[in-house]
């Protein structure tokens, strides 16, 4: 997945997406080597909340999560747009 999104990046993106997908990839990457060096992705951020317990996460999952919402954000923007509104007149 992660020599995808590289192919992915080498090519000319819009600024939010090639941002998404660098997060995404970071995200990934950073798991990734928490599994090699560690044998385990360490969830270091655990919240509690008068009885509610949020799930554990660290800031390669932020990284995912942000990167994935802002790709929606991006093809939902894109998809508002007329297919003759990138043409400059």
């Amino acid at each position: 997945m992660s020599v995808w999104l590289v192919c992915l990046l080498s090519r000319p993106l819009r600024r939010l997406e090639s941002l998404s997908y660098s997060l995404i990839l970071g995200g990934a990457l950073g798991n990734a080597f928490d599994r090699a060096v560690r044998g385990q992705v360490i969830d270091y951020l655990d919240f509690h909340l008068r009885g509610w317990h949020w799930p554990a996460f660290n800031i390669a999952d932020m990284a995912i999560v942000g990167g994935v919402i802002a790709l929606v954000l991006q093809s939902l923007v894109s998809a508002e747009q007329p297919t003759g509104a990138k043409e400059s007149r």
